[in-house]
């Protein structure tokens, strides 16, 4: 009986530690340093070529025109945005959410996008000669439409567009 009882209030113990810890942790577990959020803005025909822009968000953002070449965008959240018309060309947008986005006409020659979400995203006429969408999650429609001018291989990758998109 006083086994069970130590092992008891030893399990106590632990789970009080416990809850003081997290109490008086004074950062959140999640927060992310220094993010940056260009959410409900207009960044028509903005320049971000080159830049580091890993874990930005951009929710709902007026991106027609913009310069996102060579950018990397790994895990950016990109929702409800509009890039018409824009230039992604060799970007790496690797485990992004690009939900509700509109890519019509836009540069994806030699995009990365492995292992992100594009639900709900269009892609008419865009040029995705190059781009890797490996263990990307897009919708059914979107992949056959874009599996009929599917073409390249990525630079980096070595990955066939075709082949990234399961195309048959």
């Amino acid at each position: 009986m006083k086994k069970i009882l130590l092992r008891f209030l030893s399990l106590i113990a632990i789970l009080l530690l416990a809850f003081c810890w997290i109490i008086l942790n004074p950062k959140p577990a999640f927060a992310q340093l220094n993010t940056i959020n260009y959410n409900n803005i207009n960044l028509e025909n903005r320049d971000f070529s080159n830049a580091d822009l890993a874990g930005v968000t951009f929710v709902a953002a007026e991106m027609r025109g913009a310069n996102f070449q060579g950018a990397n965008l790994t895990n950016a959240i990109l929702t409800k945005g509009v890039l018409l018309k824009a230039n992604l060309e060799g970007a790496n947008l690797s485990g992004a959410l690009v939900d509700r986005v509109t890519m019509d006409s836009a540069n994806l020659k030699n995009a990365i996008f492995t292992e992100a979400t594009l639900t709900s995203s269009r892609f008419y006429d865009a040029d995705i000669t190059g781009a890797d969408f490996t263990d990307a999650l897009i919708d059914r429609y979107q992949v056959s439409l874009m599996c009929q001018r599917a073409d390249g291989v990525n630079p980096v990758t070595g990955m066939s567009t075709r082949d990234s998109l399961g195309c048959k």
